[in-house]
């Protein structure tokens, strides 16, 4: 009895140690970033793009890298999800303990693995193919590709919670199994979708890699989906890769407001998971 109690006492400071370190570290960050960048976060920075001179630490802003961040990785997720959630259902709702299902998920587990620098490079293989140049949508299509296991294999998990009771009664009112998977299981997991899609939002927006060769950059606006893009993680680097001070502190500047962006889209999809869990049936 009393060794079970010293094992308890053991993983119990062992998982306090844990999380005090995991908490730490994002203060650690968050203060960095706060302490470093706040100095040089200013009006004009956040709503001028970069003149001449900007990256030797001259006048202007990184408005193009906030908007092509948006545009980059609201298409992306806006693709990812059109492909993802049929892809979800049919894992669970069709193939939910066949081979083939066992296999796709052992396929997106292996892409959600892959480095995000290969899908830059099969983006940009393929937009030579084509005969495309960087641009914005290229760099959609390559954060889509990267997004998409991740909320593939998130929709998939919350799918998975549904009570197999309520397809069953589902089931014996006489609804397909479309329809059941559209407006039951749907509504069933509207939280957990919207958490996925939150977490493959927020790994394209911070993605610097994949869009490197497939949106380019540029300091003007994205004008059309077949013009070079912008973005903050990029942004960030060319900054922080200056022998200038006052634009490596810039850098730090950009880095908070990519912190501030994903926070906010966090603490807004809270807000509205709240509200769809009244529909969710307990």
């Amino acid at each position: 009895m009393k060794k079970r109690k010293v094992e308890e006492n053991l993983f119990k400071f062992l998982m306090f140690g844990s999380m005090l370190l995991v908490l730490g570290s994002l203060a650690l960050i968050l203060g960095t970033i706060i302490w470093r960048g706040l100095p040089s976060l200013n009006l004009a920075m956040l709503t001028q793009t970069p003149k001449g001179g900007y990256y030797l630490g001259k006048e202007g802003g990184i408005l193009n890298a906030i908007v092509g961040s948006l545009y980059l990785a609201g298409g992306a997720t806006l693709l990812a999800l059109l492909v993802s959630l049929p892809i979800a259902l049919y894992l669970q709702v069709y193939a939910a303990r066949s081979r083939i299902g066992e296999l796709a998920r052992l396929a997106l587990d292996v892409l959600w693995g892959v480095p995000s620098i290969v899908y830059g490079a099969f983006g940009f293989t393929l937009m030579i193919w084509l005969g495309m140049r960087a641009s914005l949508l290229g760099g959609i299509i390559a954060l889509a590709l990267l997004e998409l296991p991740i909320m593939v294999r998130g929709m998939d998990e919350a799918i998975a919670l549904v009570p197999f009771a309520l397809k069953e009664t589902s089931y014996a009112m006489g609804a397909t199994r479309l329809e059941t998977a559209l407006k039951v299981i749907v509504r069933q997991t509207a939280p957990g979708l919207l958490t996925a899609v939150l977490l493959a939002f927020g790994r394209g927006i911070g993605d610097a890699a994949s869009v490197l060769f497939t949106a380019g950059y540029t300091d003007r606006l994205p004008d059309s989906l077949f013009s070079p893009a912008a973005s903050l993680p990029l942004a960030i680097f060319f900054q922080l890769g200056t022998p200038f001070p006052a634009v490596q502190e810039r850098a730090y500047a950009s880095a908070l407001v990519l912190t501030v962006m994903v926070l906010g889209l966090s603490l807004l999809a809270r807000k509205l998971t709240g509200r769809l869990n009244k529909h969710v049936i307990r």
